[in-house]
């Protein structure tokens, strides 16, 4: 019989639509094996299956498309633009329920060979079999995901560039840089403050006061900017932490300084987070991590710089500048964002603006947050009156802690009842990157905030020098610190990969808090205590901003504030708690090692001096056995940094290998 010899030399444009000719063209022929363009099958055209006309579509056709690269590698780039063509041919195809004539008509208009290869390589029970869920899957489906809602929604991501681009970055490191001030500035000036209202009672809450409300609020403010106006709620974030500042600057006594500093901190529980969510929203993912990277590095530069600040304002000018400085700065920020940002257009906010009242109002989760901020506010308190105040076995420190226990247990079964209305929906949880991030950024903060406030210390104590000094004697670290947050930055944004930082950072703080255990009364000289330091900042600075890349890379667009609200918080908690672990450690081991080497002298003389009068205080012989006490408690609580810098590991390890410039799903398409 003869063979259709004429079918190969006939062009592709010349295939007919589906009619009565339609078998014999998709029948296997013997010429049709050297056809360079298409693998056995492709003709075959039929009409789309519930599974991919639904909004599962884009699944089960991404592992069609990963599919496609068992073929040659020569037919495999001939088919790449056709491809990505047919991804968007498919969220427009008609629903099941109308005839396959139609279904199978449109496709033809356009190379209809190419598309049903997209479509039935594989058969709809295998595709959906083949499907890895979101939680395991590579990074490739969260990535087409947001592109095609940048795609969908023109208008509602539109990148800035040149100077409107800088102009935001510089504002939102501005704001940053005030919060961070804000968390050490008042370290310097306390002594100036109990001596103006004669408060020392108060000295505790004038920091706790501003960590309790920065805590309490974080994931609250996540979801305010899932779904309300990002732009809107930052502003008024940095509104009521102007306020608060405003209060702390004019206050007349030290409850309304309290005041002040709880406002403050309520503000400032946005503020981080937001300037980090819409860096998500002016930056392609590729070139985050730059940005993240500067904005981390003026977090770090702030928390270190901050006692310096508070030393040169309380001895030049006035204690009240710590606050009064927000005000000047934080009104740049309000106008840049005001004028330069334009606020993103989110699918989320437009419905949740369209429900009733009662609807929107449990977006918010009211009954979390009502048992939520106690939680905090009582586990916060248990730990800063535990040991100091009162005795750990006191019935108020017991009573914190039942309270704390039993409202976090209620927050638990609240977030399970809730659901996708729950202040951190379950399913977030489930990414395994985010549960190491929150590991990673917990440790991370937890062992930095311990070195920020007694590192100052140790060179006001054991060196004697002022508080300014300090502040500069500690410039070895900030400097460490930024150019590690730089470096990580800039070469995440070429390789893609932030893993590495992480399991580095890791490795680096623990080995540079080690060596600031070393630390001794006398014999410590200026190589060990620069170098010392800068390996320590090294470790922070590539490891601070890495987890949030992590949650911008691993989690839909929309479930980014979320996440990073959940990184912030755990930053944030870490430092709150563990600064009072370490106050308890150097405390306890203070008076143990003065009673053990001057057991004539009464411990509260050196408790209350504070660290720049401690050679003032004390008999002229009793100095050196003093200092040798200090010393000795001040590495005790390194030594607590150094074990949480050492634990951060785990959450380093446990991190996904996943990439910022998406290269799983440019695999799966090229």
């Amino acid at each position: 019989m003869a063979s259709p010899a004429p079918a190969p030399e006939q062009p592709r444009a010349s295939t007919p639509t589906p009619d009565a000719s339609a078998p014999a063209a998709s029948s296997p022929t013997a010429a049709e094996p050297s056809t360079p363009l298409e693998p056995p099958g492709l003709k075959e055209t039929r009409a789309p299956t519930p599974v991919e006309t639904s909004a599962e579509a884009p699944l089960p056709l991404l592992r069609n498309l990963r599919h496609q690269q068992q073929l040659p590698p020569n037919r495999h780039q001939h088919h790449r633009p056709l491809l990505l063509r047919s991804l968007r041919h498919q969220q427009h195809l008609p629903p099941p329920s109308e005839p396959p004539a139609a279904s199978t008509e449109a496709p033809a208009a356009e190379k209809p060979a190419t598309t049903s290869a997209a479509e039935s390589t594989t058969a709809p029970s295998e595709s959906r079999a083949a499907t890895p869920t979101l939680r395991d899957s590579s990074s490739e489906v969260v990535h087409t995901d947001e592109k095609k809602a940048i795609d969908e929604s023109g208008d509602a991501v539109v990148y800035p560039q040149g100077l409107k681009l800088g102009l935001i970055t510089l504002a939102l490191c501005l704001s940053v840089f005030l919060v961070a001030l804000d968390n050490t500035i008042i370290a310097t000036a306390i002594p100036k403050i109990t001596d103006k209202f004669q408060s020392l009672d108060d000295v505790g809450w004038y920091g706790s006061a501003y960590l309790l409300t920065t805590a309490a609020f974080q994931l609250l403010f996540g979801r305010f900017y899932s779904f309300l106006s990002l732009k809107w709620v930052y502003i008024t974030a940095i509104l009521i932490f102007e306020l608060g500042s405003l209060i702390c600057g004019v206050a007349p006594n030290s409850s309304t300084l309290i005041v002040g500093r709880a406002i403050a901190g309520l503000g400032s529980a946005g503020i981080f987070s937001g300037a980090l969510i819409i860096v998500a929203n002016t930056v392609p993912l590729e070139s985050r991590p730059m940005y993240t990277g500067l904005i981390g590095a003026m977090y770090g530069i702030a928390s270190v710089a901050g006692p310096l600040l508070g030393g040169v304002f309380t001895d030049k000018v006035t204690w009240r500048w710590c606050f009064y400085i927000n005000l000047p700065i934080g009104g740049v920020t309000l106008f840049v964002i005001t004028f330069f940002f334009h606020n993103p257009a989110k699918k989320r906010v437009e419905e949740t603006e369209a429900l009733p009242l009662r609807q929107r109002v449990m977006k918010f989760d009211p009954i979390g947050t009502f048992v939520f901020v106690p939680a905090i506010v009582s586990l916060l308190l248990a730990l800063q009156w535990g040991g100091s105040k009162y005795e750990w076995s006191n019935g108020r420190i017991i009573g914190l802690f039942v309270t704390f226990g039993v409202l976090i247990a209620i927050f638990i079964g609240v977030q399970i009842w809730a659901q996708e209305d729950a202040t951190v929906p379950p399913r977030i949880l489930k990414y395994r990157s985010i549960i190491a991030g929150t590991v990673f950024s917990l440790s991370l903060g937890s062992s930095f905030f311990i070195m920020v406030y007694y590192l100052p210390i140790w060179f006001q104590a054991i060196k004697g020098v002022s508080a300014v000094k300090s502040g500069i004697d500690n410039i070895p670290m900030i400097l460490s610190l930024v150019i590690a947050s730089l470096i990580a930055g800039g070469v995440i944004t070429a390789i893609g990969y932030y893993t590495p930082f992480l399991i580095l950072s890791s490795i680096l703080m623990g080995v540079g808090a080690g060596l600031l255990t070393t630390f001794e009364a006398t014999g410590t000289g200026h190589a060990k205590w620069i170098g010392y330091q800068v390996i320590y900042g090294l470790g922070v600075g590539f490891g601070m901003q890495q987890p949030l890349m992590a949650v911008q890379t691993v989690l839909n667009i929309e479930d980014v504030p979320i996440g990073t609200s959940l990184i912030i918080f755990m930053q944030t908690l870490g430092g709150a708690l563990f600064v009072s672990v370490g106050q308890n450690v150097f405390t306890n081991k203070l008076v143990e090692g003065l009673m053990d080497k001057v057991p004539s002298l009464d411990p509260s003389i050196v408790l209350n001096a504070g660290a720049t009068s401690l050679r003032n205080v004390v008999p002229a012989q009793t100095v050196p056995a003093v200092i040798e006490a200090y010393n000795h408690a001040l590495v005790s609580a390194f030594y607590v940094s150094t074990a949480l810098g050492a634990l951060s590991i785990f959450g380093a390890l446990a991190m996904e290998w996943k990439s910022v410039k998406g290269k799983n799903i440019e695999m799966a398409v090229a």
